[in-house]
């Protein structure tokens, strides 16, 4: 058990009961309990495996590479349109965990075997992520925009393009492009600072 899990479980407002319940159930094993990203994380031999957080309406266990597991239960969900690698099970009371106890120790079990045999979660290229028309029109327009969107690393890349995408109009994309070019100039990030 890590300190900072303890001190996180014990100011938790909402899903402390269910959270001790899940924490006992992931520590029934080899994963190695830390705090990461301000949630409890739960790894083996160095490499995350599966988290634990909170929301308003649940709380849930996030398999890092959820969608490698085989899913018997039909009980992963996929957080958005945009996640790749990741799945959730979600829980709205202690009852329901208590229920699933031996599943969910299977679905740890074999996220572990995932990390184990090595496995990695083929993930999109940039490439394939839409690229909307007004920011094509824009790096046609701007060659040192062109160059410099390509000089960002690729996670950063999807994040302008999921961005720029997720507008529905035209003149919300033509605008939130607008108001990204100086970063992306300066080679920052959609959130970095």
């Amino acid at each position: 058990m890590n300190a900072k899990v303890d001190a996180f479980l014990s100011k938790a407002e909402k899903w402390q009961d269910e959270f001790g319940k899940l924490r006992a159930i992931l520590l029934d094993g080899p994963l190695a309990e830390e705090l990461k990203w301000g949630v409890p994380c739960y790894a083996f031999e160095g490499r995350n495996v599966v988290l634990m957080h909170g929301f308003k309406e649940y709380c849930a266990l996030l398999f890092f590479k959820g969608a490698l597991l085989k899913d018997p239960e039909g009980i992963l969900v996929v957080q958005s349109e945009h996640t790749q690698a990741t799945r959730q099970i979600r829980f709205t009371d202690g009852a329901g965990i208590d229920a699933m106890a031996s599943v969910l120790k299977a679905y740890v079990r074999e996220a572990i075997e995932v990390e184990k045999a090595g496995l990695k979660v083929a993930l999109k290229k940039t490439g394939e992520f839409e690229m909307p028309a007004e920011f094509r029109e824009k790096l046609d327009a701007l060659p040192e925009l062109k160059t410099a969107f390509e000089a960002l690393t690729p996670g950063r890349q999807r994040a302008y393009l999921l961005h720029f995408s997720g507008a529905k109009q035209s003149k919300t994309r033509t605008s939130r492009v607008e108001k990204c070019v100086p970063r992306i100039l300066d080679g920052k990030g959609l959130d970095d600072e």
